[in-house]
């Protein structure tokens, strides 16, 4: 007898419609899944035909045929167990009828229960895209699932249960959640007024948050820049359902969710400085999984120590940096996951640490210095936005008790700035300064004639790449932001301007 069901089997972040057709007929006993199934899929025989004799029904005898259309598209995942297991028991007339409608996605344990899967958001959402508009999932899946308002999920905790659902023997009701799940409040644990001193800092990740730039900071151990690096997210905005979704689709095929149902806080990644560049960008054998820049989409990427990452890691940000994503091309497939993610970089002025530091004398020649620093190319330190020079805490600042700007201040004056850029490129397809294109520029940077003679001197005077120049003018116009400006003054000019200057400080030793 030949059955069929619905599932979703991802590529990356997205789903393909599968139809999981079944037919049992008479011969040898053989049980064949065909399709292009992986390993995982292959195993699954063994999982539902247990699961089946202990949910007490009798396995068929006979030759089983399970194919996975499209037959050209390779599957993977445990998400297939539920579905075949349904087609299968269809075609042995244990179910009567079901709706055509229905999607199918859940993993089989050997007792017959239904157990969660990674990746339920982003099947749910692709096969929304698709038209259907209802799910059977894992309950362990359905919170996640259920912030799809315009879809029903129905979660059900084993097998009999949702065959007596599917053979209307019993009723459930679309999970629905209760309540408020945008919970943005940001650790109370850590706040910048914890910072002693270094105002530059603050007023650098300040400027970071307010347009999406990229900061890189430098300075001899104990100045602080892990400390306050690890503050940024409570000074970042709030992000908007869509971001919240991005973010939990990619936490969901991960398997990092957890017990939450959708990813409300900004990311706020900090890989150690091991991490290979598959790690870092993302990658593997088959189908390429998110990697940390990925992870850190629409929040924050901190690379601590940064010239003690692989050579090969480092100039692997330089593609995302520039592009907002990453292109991840494999001889089985081609895939592109979003990294839009602000990169925080703390680094040492060389091996001892304490070359310019004033406070403590430098053991390191000038050629080990240079082979330091040389670890972080050119290319990559054009790519971020603001270079910021740090120095050891003074005594005084230390033991202040002077109040300290709080992440609360310091966040209304971002969250106004977004507002603003946000209301001035309503009409594009950019939320922030960091965005503009040189088209955009063009349209939104106006210099009268001073703020072009500042920008002349300025270039000449440090040789400022192309690149460099235009993520000055884009800072230029956040700080106006964040002065609640309608135009860019000398000032902000200025202050993006010495922002840029270290470099050589550093690097032409």
């Amino acid at each position: 007898m030949y059955s069929k069901t619905k599932t979703v089997s991802l590529v990356g972040l997205n789903g393909y419609k599968i139809e999981v057709e079944s037919d049992i007929t008479s011969g040898l006993p053989a049980f064949n899944i065909v399709g292009l199934p992986d390993s995982s899929i292959k195993e699954s025989k063994e999982r539902i035909r247990v699961a089946l004799i202990n949910s007490g029904y009798k396995f068929p005898p006979g030759r089983i045929t399970i194919n996975l259309s499209p037959a050209d598209l390779k599957k993977e995942g445990t998400q297939l167990d539920l579905p075949i297991a349904i087609s299968l028991l269809s075609s042995m007339g244990v179910i009567h009828k079901f709706d055509d409608d229905l999607c199918f996605i859940g993993e089989l344990s050997l007792d017959g229960r239904i157990v969660p899967i990674n990746g339920a958001l982003a099947m749910i959402i692709s096969m929304r895209e698709l038209g259907y508009k209802r799910f059977i999932v894992p309950d362990r899946n359905k919170k996640e699932c259920a912030i799809i308002k315009d879809v029903d999920i129905l979660p059900f905790e084993n097998l009999g249960d949702l065959i007596s659902f599917l053979n209307e023997e019993k009723s459930i009701s679309p999970y629905k959640i209760d309540g408020d799940i945008f919970n943005d409040e940001y650790e109370k644990d850590i706040d910048f007024s914890d910072v002693k001193g270094q105002e530059n800092i603050k007023r650098a990740f300040e400027i970071a948050a307010a347009g999406n730039h990229n900061v890189l900071i430098i300075g001899p151990p104990g100045a602080g820049k892990s400390f306050s690096a690890k503050r940024i997210p409570t000074i970042l905005p709030k992000m908007d359902y869509q971001e919240a979704i991005e973010c939990t689709k990619i936490y969901s095929i991960m398997g990092l969710l957890g017990n939450k149902s959708l990813i409300t806080k900004r990311p706020f990644r900090s890989p150690h400085h091991t991490a290979s560049n598959v790690a870092l960008i993302g990658g593997g054998h088959s189908i390429p999984k998110p990697g940390e820049i990925s992870l850190a989409h629409n929040g924050v990427l901190f690379l601590d120590e940064l010239p003690e990452f692989s050579k090969k890691a480092i100039e692997s940000l330089r593609e995302p940096l520039e592009n907002k994503e990453i292109h991840i091309s494999r001889a089985a497939t081609s895939l592109t996951y979003p990294a839009n993610f602000i990169l925080i970089a703390a680094m040492n002025p060389c091996p001892c640490g304490n070359y310019g530091n004033p406070l403590k004398e430098c053991n390191c020649s000038t050629s080990e210095i240079s082979r330091y620093l040389g670890k972080v190319s050119a290319a990559l330190l054009d790519r971020i936005d603001m270079h910021i020079e740090v120095k050891p805490v003074k005594y005084n600042e230390l033991v202040s008790n002077k109040k300290s700007t709080s992440s609360k201040e310091m966040r209304d004056r971002v969250t106004i700035a977004r507002e603003r850029q946000k209301e001035r490129y309503k009409s594009e397809k950019i939320n922030t300064n960091s965005q503009l294109t040189s088209k955009l520029m063009k349209k939104y940077i106006k210099l009268d004639d001073q703020l072009k003679k500042i920008a002349e001197m300025s270039f000449k005077k440090y040789k400022f790449s192309a690149r460099s120049f235009d993520k000055i003018l884009k800072m230029s116009l956040t700080i106006a932001d964040i002065d609640n400006s309608d135009k860019i003054c000398a000032k902000h000019l200025m202050e993006a301007i010495r922002y840029r200057t270290i470099e050589g400080k550093y690097w032409n030793i």
